[in-house]
Parts: structure tokens; sequence; C-alpha cells
């Protein structure tokens, strides 16, 4: 498991060199994720230790969560002028991810019940 943590920090760590090299205005963490996900696409050796680690962290992910609301809660000052916004926006986000989850589930349901999702080999 620990080796499928280095191989996320090191695709995290591949985001921050990225983002410095080319001062693109996106997090650094989201271009290590969409490098992650170019390797798992691409079949690069060693990605199948990814899986274990990821595991662990969604099952601890409340662990992950906690300290962002502990911050909210003390630096609520900084945050209440704006409250109704941001209320409205993560209910609406909440709402938007969900929705486009569920139909991006049923369309890859449904393809890979047609015959494995357009895999056309015949071996």
């Amino acid at each position: 498991m620990i080796d499928g943590l280095l191989i996320l920090l090191l695709f995290q760590f591949l985001g921050e060199v990225l983002i410095h090299l080319t001062g693109l205005p996106l997090p650094a963490p989201v271009v290590g994720m969409v490098l992650l996900l170019f390797a798992l696409m691409l079949g690069v050796p060693g990605m199948g230790k990814v899986s274990e680690a990821a595991g662990a962290l969604i099952r601890h992910i409340t662990l992950l969560i906690f300290p962002l609301g502990v911050g909210i809660v003390l630096q609520w000052h900084r945050y209440q002028d704006n409250a109704l916004a941001l209320a409205v926006s993560v209910v609406f986000g909440t709402l938007i991810a969900l929705l486009l989850v569920t139909l991006l589930l049923k369309v890859l349901l449904r393809r890979s019940s047609h015959g494995g999702g357009g895999d056309s080999r015949h071996d």
C-alpha cells in the first residue's frame, strides 16, 4: 500500500512541477490527477498498486474532510459575509455532481451490458 501512496504523491508532485513550469492557472493536485488518469488509461506498469492506496484513502475520507470543517468553523468570521453564496454553491454543486455521476454511470452500465464497452477485437 505504501507503494500506491508514493505513486499518488508522485503524481501530485508532477502536477506541482508542471504548474510551476507552465504557470497554468489550475490547482496542481487536479493536474496531478489528470496525469494519473492518463497513466492509468495508458496502462503504465505499476499503476495497479494505486488501487489499494486509493481504497484506503476513500475508506477514511471523513478524516480528510474533518479538518476542512474545523477550519471553516474557526475562521467563520472570514466567510460569514458570503455565507448565502457559499451555501447555495455547495448545495447546487453537490446536486449537479450527483446528477452528472448518475448519468455517467447509466451510460457506462448501458455500454458495458451491450458488449463490453466498445471493445470489438476478435481473438
